[in-house]
């Protein structure tokens, strides 16, 4: 990679956050087994993060699927109350999939605006209209039985919905954002609902790089090369990392092996050395809660603020310290796959986005990712020519 390029990776991870480099989890409305999540079970979720021994800082932040209680039709999802209680960044979630409109997300927020003020507002950091909804209407994700998705004609429509049902009020003033996984950004079909966000969310999961040497000691490589696409291919728009982690039980996936010692590996090489306290991360997960999910990726058991493996960050990782490809830096220790990643050729049926999706607000169902989103809402060639064309010089530097 270019220093030129390098530097412009640099910048748009560091403009990721306007006022903080968020660290959080993510968390579904419900249990494994279905069941609601309430109040106390928010609360012991949050009261854990912010108390992890030897973390690499205080996680007080966390992602949301659904605004909307379990086992109501617009209550508001009482991790709100919890959150006001721990002093919870909240990034909120509103389901776009599955449904003709998102009236009971919406009145969801009101009735907690209503009940809680400021105090609920004051914690808002971002709201992300729709989850992997791109990827669930592209060719793989079709393939694969990911579920109901959108395209990005109605993504858009949902983004401008939440804007004017809120403008003027302390949640118009809140970044919105939509969260995907990487190769469903760098798809020049896509190019409206990068124009209509603040920031762009990307989920990334090199465990689920199948076909592309995924192996744990790839897992940085694998990582680098996605997030680094997804920033050229966004036009400068903040990136954040909504989810990403590796499974420490469980079947393994092509190359990629579970383990709480792969576990502890990915958390050093793409937590400790691309992304704490460097960009707003959410990690995947603080415990998990899709019964459809054969891998776990919970880092902690029963909620225990001593986790399965040491969080201390090391001072020397096996990936280059610097920006993937940067000028000079060779990688003794990963041995990049010689498959193509897809992405800018349209096709990445190897992939998969990880263990949220798959229609459902639980947060975890295994759904395979695609660089290939249908619907409507196209982009000009022009455009898209000129995305594709950033992304594969990068590709180009980085291999």
């Amino acid at each position: 990679m270019r220093s030129s390029t390098a530097l412009a990776v640099a910048s748009v991870l560091a403009s990721g956050a306007s006022a903080e480099n968020y660290l959080g989890f993510n968390s579904g409305s419900t249990f494994p087994d279905k069941s609601a999540k309430f109040k106390k079970d928010f609360k012991a979720e949050f009261e854990t993060a912010q108390n992890l021994v030897n973390a690499p800082g205080t996680f007080n932040a966390v992602r949301l699927y659904t605004n909307v209680q379990a086992y109501s039709k617009d209550d508001p999802i009482e991790a709100f109350e919890a959150a006001i209680e721990t002093n919870t960044k909240l990034l909120l979630g509103i389901w776009t999939s599955e449904t003709p409109d998102i009236n009971n997300d919406v009145n969801a927020l009101k009735k907690a605006v209503t009940k809680y003020g400021t105090k609920f507002t004051d914690l808002v950091i971002g709201i992300s209209i729709g989850s992997e909804d791109l990827y669930r209407t592209s060719e793989t994700g079709i393939k694969n039985k990911a579920g109901p998705g959108n395209g990005p004609k109605e993504i858009v429509a949902f983004i401008n919905d939440y804007k004017k049902a809120f403008s003027g009020t302390a949640l118009g003033a809140v970044p919105v954002g939509h969260v995907d996984t990487w190769d469903v950004w760098v798809n020049g079909t896509n190019k409206p609902v990068i124009d209509a966000v603040d920031w762009v969310g990307v989920d990334e999961y090199p465990y689920y790089e199948n076909g592309k040497g995924n192996n744990i000691k790839n897992s940085g490589y694998l990582f680098d090369r996605a997030l680094d696409a997804t920033v050229a291919a966004v036009g400068g728009k903040p990136v954040w990392v909504t989810e990403t982690g590796w499974p420490s039980s469980g079947p393994a996936w092509d190359l990629a092996e579970t383990g709480v010692e792969n576990a502890k590996y990915y958390w050093q090489e793409i937590g400790c050395r691309k992304l704490f306290n460097k960009v707003p991360t959410f990690w995947y997960n603080l415990r998990d809660s899709n019964p459809d999910n054969k891998q776990q990726f919970a880092i902690t058991k029963n909620l225990s603020t001593t986790p399965l493996f040491d969080l201390t960050c090391p001072t020397t990782f096996d990936t280059p310290t610097t920006t993937a490809g940067a000028p000079g830096a060779t990688n003794t220790s990963v041995s990049p796959n010689s498959g193509s990643s897809g992405g800018s050729s349209g096709g990445s049926s190897g992939t998969q986005s990880g263990p949220n999706g798959g229609g459902s607000t639980t947060g975890g169902a295994a759904s395979p990712s695609s660089s290939s989103a249908a619907g409507p809402g196209k982009v000009s060639s022009q455009q898209a020519g000129s995305v594709f064309a950033l992304v594969a010089a990068l590709f180009a530097a980085l291999l």
